[in-house]
């Protein structure tokens, strides 16, 4: 990887951060848990797409994953080690009520009980996602987030939740990237369900959406003592070229991508392409909807990890009226995945610039990179270009603050190697390598770089949750 404007001293980092500033890690419950048939949890999407042929790149599944469900103490343990301040993980909403309706689990909220404890204990601010992903199947047969149904299933489980785990929890994201939720998993079929309905899916971005606003009203009515916000996936997006076709639909791309779900949330709007799109479906969007999902936030998260470049569609009869473009001129992730941490700072600073009067404090919910690097003969895992994937986009926030972006913390993805979704083992995103045949966990040298990040970062004073 290029040199980092700034290098990668983690102390002189931590010097560019702001007292009070969060430095956290995170995952997700399918991604890491496994025990997907222990002590009551009900099948979810991913468990049936994992088990279609050819959904998953390696044939995996999240059955096993890396066995926190029963490693707990030893993750909490790495996460004291790390000397971070905060841990963004993911309630699944099949351990807790395994229908998606109807009685509760109590050894699934037992579980979460037990973690947010463990976590309080070791200094980690829980900050629990309640949907990341993973729809109980039989919601997903009576019609799934295309069903409006599916919100008000939602909002009683998020009931159920809150009134078990709401005082002790540090802050709560209702919907992780509802983008990729529907775009991915509804529009092209590319991740659960795998439903390839392109613009027909547009109900699901509605559903979704007030889902997130329907379980902030719950939350708040529950007395939750956490701060309540939002993680969405935001990518800048450029043109191909700057011909009018090109311009047109990376226009188009971004309002789907980015513009259809942060101006409903703190605008009470959809874009006025995207609302022309919601209107053709009858009875869509109803009275008070979009005052629903547009609830105060106390902060809006950012999941980011590269921007994307869209050109017009080359044949005019394409299901698609766009094409993806590669972003050329920088490396690459494992993954594939352009690295531009300028891009980040761009985002921040557009969207201070954008929605200036109604943006509440930003957090940057995840980011991170997949770099397939094992133990050496010594079991030493040396990721130098993760290290320098993450103080060059630390060091791009640094820059964003500074120009006046309101910027409270950064969460990396991920704590641990895990299932990557489509990509089952493939890509390698954690600050610990996970041997997936044992379920020994080596801590990285990025691991041991964030540690000093963090150690360094400890004299400015953390902010409280």
């Amino acid at each position: 990887m290029s040199e980092v404007a700034g290098g990668t001293d983690p102390v002189a980092l931590a010097a560019r951060l702001p007292a009070g500033f969060t430095l956290g890690t995170s995952t997700a419950a399918y991604q890491v848990e496994g025990a997907v048939a222990e002590d009551g949890r009900g099948p979810s999407i991913w468990d049936t797409f994992c088990a279609e042929p050819g959904r998953v790149s390696d044939g995996s599944s999240g059955a096993d994953a890396c066995d926190h469900y029963h490693r707990v103490d030893e993750d909490v343990a790495l996460m004291a080690g790390l000397g971070t301040s905060a841990y963004r993980f993911s309630i699944a909403w099949p351990r807790v009520v395994p229908t998606g309706s109807g009685a509760v689990n109590a050894a699934g909220l037992d579980f979460y009980d037990r973690l947010v404890d463990s976590l309080l204990a070791a200094g980690q601010a829980p900050m629990a996602t309640l949907y990341h992903w993973d729809l109980p199947q039989p919601l997903e047969d009576r019609g799934g987030w295309m069903a409006r149904e599916t919100v008000d299933r939602f909002e009683e489980y998020v009931a159920a939740v809150a009134a078990r785990l709401g005082d002790r929890v540090a802050a709560w994201v209702p919907v992780n990237e509802p983008n990729v939720a529907s775009l991915l998993g509804y529009g092209i079929g590319m991740l659960a369900p795998g439903r390839a309905l392109l613009f027909d899916a547009q109900p699901v971005t509605h559903h979704l959406l007030l889902a997130h606003g329907r379980a902030t009203e719950a939350l708040r009515a529950a007395g939750v003592t956490g701060r309540i916000g939002c993680a969405n996936n935001h990518a800048p997006i450029w043109p191909g070229s700057d011909s009018d076709a090109d311009v047109g639909a990376a226009k188009l791309f971004d309002a789907l991508w980015n513009g259809q779900f942060v101006e409903p949330m703190l605008m009470g709007r959809y874009p006025a392409d995207i609302a022309e799109l919601m209107d053709s479906f009858e009875g869509l969007v109803q009275d008070g909807d979009l005052a629903t999902i547009r609830q105060p936030l106390d902060f809006y998260g950012v999941n980011y990890y590269n921007p994307m470049r869209i050109r017009a569609a080359a044949e005019e009869e394409a299901d698609l009226p766009f094409d993806f473009a590669e972003v050329l001129g920088h490396e690459t992730t494992d993954f594939g995945w352009p690295i531009v941490p300028e891009a980040l700072r761009e985002l921040l600073i557009m969207m201070r610039a954008r929605y200036r009067a109604v943006l509440p404090p930003i957090e940057i919910t995840e980011s991170g990179c997949s770099y397939d690097v094992g133990p050496d003969e010594d079991g030493v895992v040396d990721d130098q270009d993760r290290i320098a994937y993450h103080a060059a986009h630390l060091g791009a926030v640094a820059d964003a603050i500074a120009r006046g972006v309101d910027v409270r913390g950064y969460y990396c993805w991920s704590l641990l190697d895990n299932f990557e979704w489509a990509d089952g083992y493939s890509q390698r995103f954690g600050l610990v390598w996970v041997d997936y045949e044992t379920q020994a966990r080596i801590p990285k040298a990025s691991y041991r770089w964030f540690a000093e990040l963090a150690a360094g970062h400890r004299g400015r004073g953390e902010r409280a949750l």
